[in-house]
């Protein structure tokens, strides 16, 4: 079985403004590196469908999802927060980028691949259950992992986050909720100042100063991640996977290389092997230097491919 490479057309025509890093041209620097590298042929390529107000309800509030619907343009830009716009594709690329991780649970639960990477925007790890922030609208990975724990009964699963920022939406979703464990590094103090005050027992989190690299990172991998995710022992692991701690990332101050994130993802990867049969679903989460985050997604894809 392949690797499922899922995402929508709708997912480049969100955008909130040429001065906005988080832009359609990230989904084509990852397009371009993946065609340069010869990646393309080892993927199982897909459309992402479009998420049910269903599957988005195990997560959001339906007040807050109407709220987003209201607030949708017909033209123009819908201000949410002072970083974080609506245009008017934008609800459609987030029904999708959060359905692409439901189609990728579904497709690895049936057998039709072995892992997937999905990349969609707009992100969504910041997206709390009734707040839009952070670039973020619709909690992708939140979204999945309900679907995986609700609608096909697994028991356990895992959440990964390796972006820059703290994944509080993701925390907000399932903190104490014994079922996920949801391991993740951050730069602290920094956007958006959380997850390091009395954090549930379910919440990994690994704060990390500025200027942080990746033999630290690779310690706190193992010394911290690696002993809760064993012990856990997850059915099914999820990645948050934000490029945005890369050192010519600067979004950030951290100091992470491609060979770090491919290290990562075989660490998660040895993991699911041994207590999932395999399966991860990665979604894109931040990245804004855009010869940084293609060059990354190769680096993540060749782990989760085997090459």
């Amino acid at each position: 079985m392949e690797t499922m490479y899922l995402t929508h057309p709708s997912c480049k025509l969100h955008e909130m403004g040429s001065w906005h890093p988080e832009c359609p041209q990230r989904l084509d620097a990852i397009t371009d590196q993946l065609l340069a590298n010869g990646l393309m042929p080892f993927l199982t390529e897909q459309d992402a469908p479009p998420a049910t107000r269903e599957a988005i309800l195990r997560v959001h509030g339906a007040k807050y999802l109407d709220s987003l619907y209201a607030q949708s343009p017909q033209e123009g830009y819908a201000q949410i927060d002072p970083d974080t716009l609506m245009n008017p594709h934008t609800m459609e690329a987030a029904l999708h980028a959060a359905g692409s991780g439901i189609a990728a649970v579904d497709a690895i639960m049936q057998g039709q691949a072995a892992n997937a990477f999905c990349a969609v925007r707009p992100p969504g790890h910041h997206a709390r259950p009734n707040q839009a922030m952070g670039f973020c609208f619709l909690n992708n990975i939140a979204i999945a992992a309900r679907h995986a724990l609700e609608v096909h009964g697994l028991s356990r699963v895992a959440i990964i986050d390796f972006d820059v920022h703290h994944g509080n939406g993701t925390e907000d979703a399932f903190a104490g909720d014994e079922r996920v464990l949801m391991c993740s590094f951050f730069q602290h103090p920094f956007y958006p100042n959380s997850g390091t005050t009395d954090p549930a027992v379910n919440m990994v989190n690994v704060p990390v100063p500025a200027y942080t690299g990746g033999d630290v990172v690779r310690a706190l991998v193992n010394d911290v991640w690696l002993p809760r995710l064993h012990a856990h022992a997850p059915e099914f692991i999820f990645i948050s996977a934000g490029f945005d701690a890369h050192r010519e990332d600067d979004m950030a101050q951290m100091g992470l290389v491609e060979a770090d994130y491919r290290w990562m993802t075989e660490q998660v990867m040895e993991i699911a092997d041994r207590y999932a049969q395999g399966r991860i679903v990665s979604m894109l989460e931040g990245g804004y230097d855009l010869s940084a985050l293609g060059r990354s997604v190769v680096a993540h894809l060749r782990a989760l491919t085997k090459l």
